[in-house]
């Protein structure tokens, strides 16, 4: 114990006899300070590091029962996201006969392997697993958490923030039906590396003259600084560097189709990362969905449903094509 705990300690326990030896009606009329006092001596003695007990004022509290079932979302409410993987680029044709470029992403057994309430780690959070991994690939610590929590060993794990009324019980399923064809989502990845690339293709610089004396500086970035005064470079000027490999993300995707037999949903447009690559998506920040169109924690499934069976659910265009329509 350092001397700075050692002398609070001593001038607590000397101004909680002073008190008592003194005046016995303040500490009547005044109940708080005795468990003030209490509540530091218990802190920092250490009688309380040997003994192993701790002063704990919602030791009586009993935690929260998390279940597994529908709620009613309201306009406050956030749901948690997905983990999915990039299948590849297709293209589709709508009604009108436009070409529609899609990106197809892959749910791959999505579960909650851990919660996070107020009560005990400060936030409200679902920590989501994807994919399968063997033991000899994972690390001792990730096995480790895994077992504690009791569900399988995943692949990736992410985790998303979500009110209070959404949590989920671990071990929790969810599918590509947690979102609904029509509505907008938020894409997040790690976009392409393209390694170190000079300013005409990082920052989509013009480039340098092609004659008048231009000698093997075509695509140079030219003058960066100043003379004496300053002297130098400032910061952040657009250089040669590593381009790409970096988080991004798109906002308002359009779901165009799901499929719950396979877990596959198409969305309008591009996200980032290559083939292959982990994907996160959570409903739109900006373009919010309807809360009566969403499965609100998450879609639960019957037990008389049969995934297998179940057909493409696509989006309903309407009378304006959503392709067509500008962002």
């Amino acid at each position: 114990m350092s001397a700075l705990s050692r002398g609070l300690i001593s001038r607590l326990r000397l101004t909680t006899a002073t008190a008592t030896s003194t005046s016995a009606t303040t500490t009547t009329t005044n109940p708080s300070l005795s468990s003030f006092h209490f509540f530091f001596l218990r802190r920092f003695s250490s009688e309380a590091l040997v003994d192993g007990t701790e002063f704990n004022q919602d030791q009586h509290q009993q935690p929260k029962i998390i279940e597994a079932k529908p709620g009613v979302m309201t306009p406050n409410s956030k749901r948690t996201g997905v983990i999915a993987l990039k299948c590849g680029m297709s293209a589709l044709w709508d009604k009108w006969g436009a070409r529609v470029p899609i990106t197809v992403l892959w749910v791959d057994d999505n579960i909650v392997s851990q919660v996070k309430t107020f009560d005990k780690e400060g936030i409200s959070a679902l920590q989501i697993g994807c994919g399968q991994k063997k033991e000899k690939h994972l690390s001792k610590s990730e096995v480790g958490h895994f077992r504690a929590q009791g569900v399988p060993l995943k692949r990736k794990l992410r985790e998303f923030p979500v009110t209070e009324d959404a949590l989920l019980p671990v071990g929790t399923e969810i599918g590509v039906r947690h979102f609904v064809p029509g509505q907008y989502v938020d894409v997040t990845g790690i976009t392409r590396g393209k390694g170190f690339q000079g300013v005409m293709k990082r920052h989509n610089f013009k480039g340098g003259p092609a004659s008048h004396g231009a000698s093997l500086s075509h695509r140079s970035i030219g003058s960066t600084g100043q003379r004496d005064a300053p002297g130098k470079v400032f910061k952040g000027r657009k250089m040669p560097g590593r381009m790409g490999a970096k988080q991004r993300t798109v906002k308002n995707v359009w779901v165009y189709k799901i499929d719950p037999a396979r877990n596959l949903m198409w969305v309008r447009g591009q996200v980032p990362g290559a083939e292959g690559n982990f994907v996160f998506i959570k409903d739109a920040v900006y373009k919010k969905p309807d809360v009566s169109m969403l499965p609100f924690p998450t879609y639960f499934a019957t037990e008389d449903e049969d995934t297998a069976e179940l057909e493409p659910i696509v989006a309903d265009l309407g009378e304006i094509d959503p392709f067509m329509v500008a962002d």
